[in-house]
């Protein structure tokens, strides 16, 4: 059984998370994709694996996602980014941090950045999406899409089994989070991993990552028939047996 918990960040918005508390230990920090949440095969295996080798672990759910509250449509990238890096504030304190980002959470990483330079050490992708809701979703988007988001403020996607309610905001708010066109020079240990069947992201947007990345020692792992998730038990060996590597 996973002991959730939660974290109270104003008198009306809670947040859920997973934490594995290691005092002077370096902190795994798992950031979850796009409507995704922390029951996933994921977040318990990297949990795991950071009291297999005595690390500190942190998980949440942004708002909106999961069981914390606030309503998916009233989020953005900005505002989870800020949750995050609250969390990280209150439960991470000054402990040195490796970073793992699935798909949205590898964006939301990519903004720790800001705040927490000199305790990162490591950065793991996986099918990382930065930029996903102009480059993957807007420039998609036909002329009649365009003004019914623009006319209703929302509009309601259909991929796969999944519906996603796309606000006119979530995209506005994605334009001021642009990262691709960064440059960070801190020397760290990045790896990004990415399915060669992933239909969501292209292998392309893993690729963009490293080129933020000036001094960092680099690595791109392409999984062969790989998927976007990358879930499996045989794919998440291959997960934990990077950020082994970028552990050492």
């Amino acid at each position: 059984m996973t002991n959730f918990n939660y974290f109270k960040l104003t008198k009306t918005r809670r947040v859920r998370y997973l934490k594995y508390i290691r005092k002077n230990s370096t902190y795994i920090v798992f950031l979850h994709g796009f409507m995704s949440n922390l029951d996933g095969k994921k977040p318990k295996a990297f949990l795991n694996f950071a009291k297999k080798y005595n690390l500190g672990f942190l998980g949440l759910e942004y708002s909106g996602h999961g069981k914390s509250s606030g309503k998916f449509t009233n989020g953005n990238i900005t505002k989870w980014t800020q949750e995050t890096s609250l969390m990280i504030k209150k439960i991470i304190k000054n402990n040195k941090i490796i970073l793992i980002g699935s798909s949205m959470g590898a964006w939301i990483s990519l903004n720790q950045f800001k705040f927490f330079k000199k305790q990162i050490k490591g950065f793991l992708g996986i099918g990382s999406a930065p930029e996903f809701l102009e480059r993957l979703m807007w420039n998609n988007f036909s002329k009649k899409m365009k003004k019914e988001i623009k006319k209703n403020g929302i509009i309601h996607l259909k991929h796969g089994n999944y519906e996603y309610p796309i606000t006119y905001q979530l995209i506005k708010d994605g334009r001021k989070n642009k990262v691709f066109s960064k440059k960070i020079y801190h020397d760290l240990k990045i790896t990004m991993v990415h399915g060669s069947k992933d239909e969501s992201v292209p292998i392309f947007y893993s690729r963009k990552v490293l080129k933020i990345f000036k001094n960092a020692k680099k690595k791109l792992v392409i999984i062969k028939n790989g998927d976007h998730s990358l879930s499996s038990s045989k794919w998440l060996n291959i997960l934990k047996k990077e950020l082994k590597l970028i552990i050492n």
